[in-house]
């Protein structure tokens, strides 16, 4: 039997998941969580095969709780995700995600999938894939990147350059240097569009 979490913030989407993947003989979902927090928190107590998450959950992603529980409990991890994002697919693997499948994914696939998972294997969704070989690549530095991940939270400018230990008219600069460079008005736009692309 392969004992399942499921977390994702969408409850019909979880609670129907979860029923239908417990109409399978050798899948059991034994816990469920709505935020990526809540998921590290029942797999600690559940400690289950496989952690099925929602990418975009609160309060930050579920590549952080991926990467918390991978780290933790070396737990197998899949990720569902409505919108792929090729650098968010390179992250993923580098932490040692097994699998990576869009939320179109039949729930019988998705079943064929954590069985696969479980046996050992590796599952990314094809055109996940072949984006990911035919994406840009990232206009942004080492820093301005930094930059951006700390502002992501909405955070001022003074919490930012304690965050990532730079002058705040240092973090100003690297923020219009990002903001340029995407062509975007606002730090929020910038961190959001890097995000949204995989870059932090």
């Amino acid at each position: 039997m392969v004992r399942l979490l499921l977390a994702d913030d969408e409850v019909l989407v979880r609670s129907a998941l979860a029923a239908l993947l417990d109409l399978e003989d050798d899948l059991q979902v034994v816990a469920e969580a709505a935020t990526g927090s809540d998921a590290v928190a029942q797999a600690r107590e559940h400690r289950p095969d496989i952690a099925v998450l929602d990418l975009e959950m609160p309060p930050a992603d579920g590549l952080v709780a991926a990467e918390e529980i991978r780290r933790e409990l070396g737990l197998q991890i899949v990720l569902v995700t409505r919108h792929a994002r090729p650098g968010v697919l390179r992250r993923a693997l580098a932490s040692g995600v097994s699998g990576f499948v869009p939320k179109t994914t039949p729930a019988a696939r998705l079943a064929e999938i954590l069985r696969g998972v479980a046996a050992g294997h590796r599952y990314v969704d094809p055109e996940i894939a072949a984006s990911a070989l035919t994406e840009d690549s990232c206009p942004l530095s080492a820093r301005e990147l930094d930059v951006l991940r700390a502002a992501r939270g909405g955070d001022s400018v003074q919490a930012i350059a304690d965050h990532v230990h730079l002058a705040p008219g240092t973090v100003r600069n690297y923020l219009s240097s990002a903001m340029t460079k995407l062509d975007l008005p606002t730090r929020h736009a910038a961190a959001h569009h890097a995000w949204q692309e995989g870059w932090i």
